[in-house]
């Protein structure tokens, strides 16, 4: 057995992360298989379980499963890995101190320890630890300051619209939060909308990821 194994982040994982980042990327699964992931990019136990907390408090269960329930945290490693949402763009060296703290050997950003260390920080303790509404205070307060008017680049978007992609290019995301038609039996350019009407999730148009 690997170390990468003995991590949980084994290869039946990869490739259930790999068929939501090869719905978000547009490309073949095969081909997202066939990658190579770094190890350095695998992410700990820690931090799988840190980003599916995360990420069932983006998209908590309602009328259908959360995000960190459907696996989005792991398609939140696997896209960082990848660079999805030009996550791998290297650091400016002008950049805020507190994250130049978390620079990779490549000069990006390491979102995953920069999101550990920040949530830490403002729960007062480990995220995972915290009562439930110190994490959702913590989180929300970070929301609040990476989309106040003073923000013009934060980690925080980044990861937040990488959790908003993996839910809705999911199955559960797709099919059933958001309304599914494959083939549409007639165009119709005006319908009434309803109160408690869904998005259809084939009108990109219509879905707004934030």
């Amino acid at each position: 057995m690997t170390e990468t194994q003995e991590s949980g982040w084994n290869r039946r994982d990869f490739i259930g992360g790999a068929a939501l980042l090869a719905l978000a990327l547009g490309v073949p699964l095969a081909a997202v298989r066939m990658s190579s992931l770094d190890p350095a990019d695998a992410p700990t136990e820690a931090q799988r379980g840190l980003l599916r907390e995360v990420s069932q408090l983006v998209l908590p269960r309602t009328g259908t499963p959360g995000a960190g329930e459907v696996g989005v945290g792991d398609f939140v490693a696997l896209a960082l890995a990848h660079g999805l949402e030009k996550s791998r763009q290297p650091l400016d060296d002008n950049a805020d101190p507190r994250l130049l703290r978390f620079r990779r050997g490549d000069g990006s950003l390491d979102h995953v320890t920069w999101l550990a260390a920040e949530l830490e920080r403002r729960a007062g303790m480990d995220f995972l630890m915290a009562a439930s509404d110190a994490r959702v205070a913590a989180l929300t307060a970070l929301d609040a300051e990476a989309f106040g008017p003073e923000a013009k680049t934060h980690p925080w978007r980044t990861l937040k619209a990488l959790i908003l992609t993996g839910y809705y290019t999911s199955e559960v995301g797709g099919a059933q939060e958001l309304r599914f038609e494959l083939v549409p039996g007639r165009f119709d350019p005006d319908l009434p909308l309803q109160p408690g009407d869904r998005a259809w999730s084939s009108d990109w148009t219509a879905v707004d990821f934030g």
